[in-house]
């Protein structure tokens, strides 16, 4: 059942078109991926489909509703958090989670959730008080107050240090798993590769492709490669004659082989066989760094 359906969604300001004739859906139960850099038009998709702006043309849905006609509905069953959404220095934990409860008919029991998303021990620490890490997760908390049945998260983990960005994907996974559906919106492929289902890639306002992670991967064209120090003796023509060997290289003890399709099952089955021990095995496998540089021509984040 699609929770989200947009079709041929049209938004520009003045003579700069943001969003050109983007579509997608998104399935109940799922994390869904919007994945594109910065400036791509992944935060006005959501602004559209989460009511906050009004398309100039196409179609959106959202778990039934028009999300500028239902705008006050829509409210009750979608959780927001967008990108800078900052709040006042001085509001606490507490205080913010009982200002965004009041917006809401039936809200979640604000003491439970800090708890849950692990915010108890802050909750009368001032916004300006907490770490980055923290006011993510006070944001995923407002999102989640009006107990939606589908979130929107706009760039996260945007300058966590890796640990917070973890402990964040964490709580998404948390959220999907109580049976909300999630639009996470990024530009780190490794965040969209860890938590989403499926992905959508925008560039330049436009979708130019949907698939799972590794169906996005795939289209990469890019070879799978093994590297391993063989603990006996190995003869090239033996790996070779297994039909998913493209090739062998070797560096001083180790064997580097390059291939396609079950490639690593096809090469430990036959050191099985002969009784060698893949020491240092490292496996490398198309990425959507990759695909996303096949599908554009550049990569996603600049300077990568």
């Amino acid at each position: 059942m699609a929770v989200i359906e947009v079709e041929h969604l049209h938004k520009r300001y003045g003579d700069d078109i943001a969003v050109d004739d983007v579509s997608f859906t998104v399935e109940e139960g799922e994390i869904f991926g919007i994945l594109g850099p910065n400036g791509a038009g992944k935060t006005t998709t959501v602004e559209c489909l989460s009511g906050l702006r009004t398309a100039d043309a196409g179609r959106v849905r959202v778990l039934g509703f028009d999300p500028v006609r239902d705008r006050d509905a829509l409210r009750q069953v979608l959780g927001v958090q967008l990108q800078g959404g900052g709040l006042p220095e001085k509001l606490t934990v507490r205080e913010a989670l009982e200002l965004y409860a009041s917006f809401h008919r039936d809200p979640a029991d604000i003491t439970s959730l800090m708890s849950r998303l692990g915010l108890a021990w802050k909750a009368d620490a001032r916004y300006r008080k907490l770490s980055g890490g923290q006011q993510q997760r006070l944001a995923i908390a407002l999102a989640m107050v009006g107990k939606p049945k589908a979130v929107v998260l706009d760039e996260l983990t945007t300058g966590l240090d890796p640990h917070a960005r973890r402990a964040t994907w964490d709580l998404v996974r948390q959220v999907r798993d109580t049976g909300v559906t999630v639009v996470l919106v990024t530009h780190f492929m490794e965040e969209a590769e860890r938590l989403c289902d499926r992905v959508a890639v925008i560039d330049s306002g436009r979708v130019v492709a949907e698939d799972t992670p590794a169906g996005l991967a795939a289209r990469a064209g890019r070879r799978q490669r093994l590297r391993f120090r063989p603990s006996a003796p190995l003869d090239e023509a033996s790996l070779l004659a297994l039909p998913e060997v493209a090739e062998v290289r070797r560096d001083g003890p180790r064997i580097e082989i390059d291939g396609t399709g079950n490639l690593v099952q096809a090469v430990t089955s036959l050191l099985a066989r002969r009784q060698i021990i893949a020491a240092d095995l490292r496996v490398e496998q198309a990425t959507l760094d990759d695909a996303f540089i096949a599908l554009t021509g550049r990569p996603a984040t600049p300077g990568d």
